[in-house]
C-alpha cells in the first residue's frame, strides 16, 4: 500500500489533475489517498472530486478525508504540498498595496514585493508541517508546489534539513513544448537541458537529431515581428538563451520593464494580472463544487498533464526511471548560486530516490540576472529564520522590479504598509513597523 498525502487538497481542480495523472498509471500498487485542508468545505469537495476522478478511471483507492493535519500525515509515503496561505485577500494585498506606491507588479508570487510577503506568510505554516512531516512520517518524501518556490524550498533547508523536500514546477516542459512547437519540431524528439532558479532558470541546450534548434529559433522570430513584442523573446534576444518562466511573470523579475509605459505597452504587460486568475480560479472552484452536488459531470483536464508529483511516485514505488526537473538546495549543483539558496536542475527519479544533476557554470550574464532573485530569497529566508524586520526591507531594496521603481524610503514605508495589512499572517517577530 504506498499512502499519498495532499495538503491543501482544497486546490480542487489541482487536485483533480494530479489524481487523473496518478491513477492513470496500471502498475501502481493499491493506493490511498488522504486529503487535507483546514476549510471543511473545500476539503468536502476534494473528497467528492477525488471519489469522482477515480470512478471515471475505473480505479478504488482508499480515499479519505482530514481536516486534523497530523492524521492525514501519519504513515504517509509521499506528501504533496500545495497549501496558499492568506487566500485571493492576501494576493490582493500583494497586489494592490505596491500599486499604491506606485509600484507595478504581475503575478507577485516569486520574488519582489510579493513574493517576499507570500514567502513570510508561508514559512510558520511550512515549519508547522515540516515539524509533524518528521514526527509522524520522517521517510516521505515531501513534494511542494506551493510558490515562491525557490524561498519555500531554501526556507524548509534551513529549518528542518533532513526533511526529503523537493519543489517541482512545470515551467521548463511547457516552456520546451512551446517552443518546439514554434518551430515545427516534434516536442517528444528534442532533448534540452535547463537551470538556473524556479522561475528564471535558462533553456542551455535544446536539440533536435543532434543540430541546434537556436538559430531555427531565430528565424521564426525575425520574421514575426509580434513574436518581438513578448517579454522573455525580449530577454533571449538580448542574452543569448532562453528563459524558462512565461512573459507574465518575467517581467517583473527585471529591473527593465515594469517601470516604463512605453515598455508595458510594447511588450503587452498585464500589470496585476493575477488578481483576475485568482478570481477565475475561486469561481471555477464554486462552479466544480456546483456540478459535484448536483451530480453533473465535473469535467476533466483541458491539456496533457505534465506535473511531476505522479510521475515521482511511480518511478520510486515501480523502480522507473524517468528525467524530471527538480528545485532543491543547491549543494554545488550551479556553481556561483549559495549552497543554502534553491537551484533548478534537471534530475533523475528511480526507485532509489530522486537524483539532481550537477550543471556546472552557468553563463555569467545569467548568473548575474539571477543574482538580484538570490539576494531577494535568501534575505528574505534569513529574516523569518533571525527574526530581523531589518532583513525583510533589504531583501525588497535589491529586488530587481523594485529598486528601479521606487525609492529607498519608499520601499521601507511599503514594508510597512504590508507588514501592518498581513498582520498575524506574519512571523511574530516580523509584525513591526520600523524606520531606517
Amino acid at each position: 500500500m504506498t499512502t499519498i498525502a495532499f495538503l491543501g487538497a482544497g486546490s480542487v481542480v489541482f487536485t483533480r489533475d494530479l489524481l487523473t495523472d496518478l491513477f492513470a498509471y496500471s502498475d501502481l500498487p493499491d493506493l490511498t489517498i488522504r486529503l487535507h485542508d483546514i476549510d471543511a468545505e473545500r476539503l468536502e469537495t476534494a473528497e467528492g472530486i477525488a471519489r469522482a476522478t477515480a470512478a471515471r478511471q475505473g480505479v478504488a483507492p482508499a480515499i479519505t478525508a482530514h481536516l486534523d493535519r497530523r492524521e492525514a500525515l501519519a504513515g504517509a509515503d509521499f506528501v504533496v504540498n500545495s497549501i496558499q496561505v492568506g487566500g485571493l485577500a492576501s494576493t490582493v494585498v500583494d497586489l494592490e498595496v505596491p500599486a499604491r506606491f506606485g509600484l507595478r507588479q504581475t503575478i507577485g508570487d516569486t520574488v519582489g514585493i510579493g513574493g517576499v510577503f507570500r514567502a513570510l506568510r508561508t514559512f510558520p505554516v511550512l515549519a508547522a508541517i515540516a515539524q509533524d512531516v518528521l514526527e509522524v512520517c520522517p521517510d516521505a518524501w515531501f513534494l511542494n508546489y506551493t510558490n515562491p518556490m525557490a524561498m519555500n524550498i531554501a526556507y524548509l533547508h534551513a529549518v528542518a534539513p533532513t526533511l526529503k523536500a523537493v519543489g517541482l514546477c512545470h515551467s521548463v516542459y511547457w516552456t520546451v513544448r512551446g517552443l518546439s512547437d514554434l518551430v515545427g519540431v516534434p516536442f517528444d524528439e528534442v532533448t534540452y537541458r535547463s537551470a538556473g532558479v524556479n522561475h528564471q532558470a535558462w533553456i542551455l541546450r535544446w536539440e533536435h537529431a543532434g543540430q541546434d534548434l537556436y538559430p531555427r529559433l531565430d528565424e521564426r522570430i525575425a520574421a514575426d515581428p509580434e513574436l518581438r513584442r513578448r517579454v522573455r523573446v525580449d530577454m533571449y534576444r538580448h542574452l543569448g538563451y532562453y528563459p524558462t518562466e512565461s512573459s507574465e511573470h518575467s517581467a517583473e523579475y527585471l529591473p527593465w520593464y515594469m517601470h516604463h509605459d512605453s515598455e508595458i505597452e510594447r511588450l503587452r504587460i498585464p500589470v496585476s494580472d493575477y488578481l483576475q486568475i485568482s478570481r477565475d480560479n475561486v469561481a471555477e472552484y464554486e462552479e466544480t463544487r456546483r456540478r459535484l452536488r448536483a451530480g453533473e459531470d465535473i469535467g476533466t483536464r483541458e491539456h496533457e498533464a505534465q506535473e511531476y508529483a505522479p510521475q515521482i511516485i511511480h518511478s520510486i514505488v515501480t523502480g522507473a526511471p524517468r528525467d524530471i526537473v527538480v528545485n532543491v538546495p543547491n549543494a554545488g549543483l550551479i556553481e556561483g548560486v549559495p549552497a543554502a539558496f534553491t537551484a533548478e536542475v534537471p534530475a533523475v527519479v528511480d526507485g532509489r530516490g530522486i537524483h539532481p544533476q550537477a550543471m556546472g557554470a552557468l553563463p555569467p550574464q545569467l548568473l548575474a540576472l539571477n543574482a538580484a532573485y538570490i539576494g531577494t530569497g535568501t534575505l528574505t529566508v534569513r529574516a523569518a529564520v533571525e527574526g530581523d524586520p531589518r532583513l525583510v526591507r533589504q531583501a525588497a531594496m535589491v529586488d530587481a522590479n523594485t529598486s528601479a521603481s521606487l525609492t529607498v524610503d519608499q520601499i521601507w514605508d511599503l514594508c510597512n504598509a504590508m507588514v501592518e495589512a498581513h498582520g498575524d499572517l506574519l512571523p511574530e517577530p516580523l509584525r513591526v513597523r520600523i524606520l531606517a
